[in-house]
């Protein structure tokens, strides 16, 4: 579903912990997450701490990060099956984090695979 501009400027005043919120339960309810992709595969941010692939809950927002050094991204969106099926256990052998919704500050709550696998899988069983 499509967002309009009142919409993605009210989300955007979000702190980390409502984002990561919002993101969970949008990515549950659409059944989809969205990462940006070059050629080279996966966008990647780092922390001092962590290497993480940023995930966002829609497309507008994953599309506002596509500029700078970016702009040749293009936003992907990645099946909530095929996220648990296959990019849990991926992200854990690479030894990546997730980093939820980063703002334009870079700023997201960074989770292990497991822990975000655990708050997604947590949110579709109150939502059945």
């Amino acid at each position: 579903m499509a967002l309009e501009q009142h919409q993605i400027d009210e989300i955007s005043r979000y702190d980390e912990e409502k984002r990561l919120k919002y993101s969970v339960k949008t990515m549950v309810q659409e059944r989809q997450i969205w990462i940006l992709t070059d050629e080279h595969g996966c966008v990647m941010l780092n922390t001092e701490d962590e290497d993480c692939v940023p995930v966002w809950p829609n497309q507008e927002f994953a599309e506002q990060w596509a500029t700078g050094e970016w702009d040749n991204c293009k936003a992907e969106a990645i099946s909530l099956n095929k996220w648990h099926s296959r990019w849990t256990y991926g992200l854990e052998d690479d030894e990546l984090a997730v980093v939820v919704f980063p703002n334009q500050n870079e700023e997201g709550v960074v989770l292990f695979p497991d822990e975000f696998d655990f708050e997604l899988k947590k949110q579709a069983s109150k939502t059945r």
